[in-house]
């Protein structure tokens, strides 16, 4: 079996940490972070999972969370009541809408100290999946530095704000979306593949060469169930780095968003 980087484990380790961090703001400056979630009125099962992870991982560390589920149409007003109130450190949308032609007015209302997943024009924080993947690679001592690395999708979401980091941080990247032509050379040649694509089975076994790292941030719902881009057969290679099907990206993610929570609470309290 591949080499497993489990997102669950580090986070655990990051969740001992910012529970410490909220004690301590509750406790010696009577601030309760708190964490306000827009959902699309209507939204699937999948988007309901999403949620109750974060409602979990909040009980965990004490933070506060409230759960708005409207109309787009609504989404924007209610954004700008949240933005308002002082005793909100941090407003996510869960995306998809229900009207994706609305993602970028929607989200533009967010107020960028309060842009807790990094997704808003001129946000205080980068994009929170991004980071993750930073910091799960970082966890797992994957020196970046002078290795070829492929960020396959180049989506508001992942792609681009990881691109855009690792490029400004003088990484070798080489960033592929729909359009690219070549693709398959790229990959082949990569030490590290990233995709965050959405599209079950796209990076397959002939895609991956021999000791590459790889971090499946792809998701889709596939009867029923989240599925992410890479083929099961990557899995079962005994020379590859990846991400497991489940508890990969998805709970550093987690963790680093209630940690930009946690900033946001600790620039209140005078402690940033």
């Amino acid at each position: 079996m591949a080499r497993q980087l489990s997102g669950s484990e580090l986070a655990g380790f990051i969740k001992e940490r910012q529970a410490y961090q909220v004690r301590n703001l509750r406790q010696e400056h009577s601030i309760v972070p708190k964490l306000v979630i827009f959902v699309p009125q209507g939204a699937d099962d999948v988007i309901k999972k999403y949620v109750d992870l974060k409602r979990a991982y909040a009980s965990d560390v004490l933070i506060d969370i409230d759960v708005v589920v409207c109309p787009d149409e609504d989404m924007s007003r209610k954004i700008d009541a949240s933005n308002a109130d002082p005793t909100t450190h941090g407003i996510i949308v869960q995306l998809p809408l229900v009207d994706p032609s609305l993602t970028d007015n929607i989200v533009s209302h967010i107020a960028p100290e309060k842009d807790v997943d990094g997704l808003s024009p001129g946000s205080h924080y980068i994009s929170a999946t991004a980071q993750a993947i930073d910091w799960l690679l970082s966890g797992y001592n994957v020196d970046l530095k002078g290795k070829k690395i492929a960020i396959v999708g180049q989506g508001r979401l992942v792609g681009k704000p990881l691109t855009n980091m690792w490029l400004s941080q003088g990484l070798a990247v080489r960033a592929l979306d729909i359009d690219s032509k070549d693709t398959d050379r790229v990959l082949v040649k990569s030490d590290i593949i990233i995709s965050a694509v959405g599209t079950p089975r796209l990076i397959t076994n002939e895609r991956v060469p021999k000791n590459a790292v790889v971090i499946d941030a792809g998701t889709a719902s596939e009867d029923g169930a989240i599925v992410g881009d890479v083929d099961d057969a990557v899995r079962d290679r005994k020379d590859v780095s990846i991400t497991p099907k489940i508890g990969g990206v998805g709970p550093m993610t987690i963790a680093v968003m209630f940690d930009h929570v946690i900033q946001a609470a600790l620039r209140q309290a005078g402690k940033l």
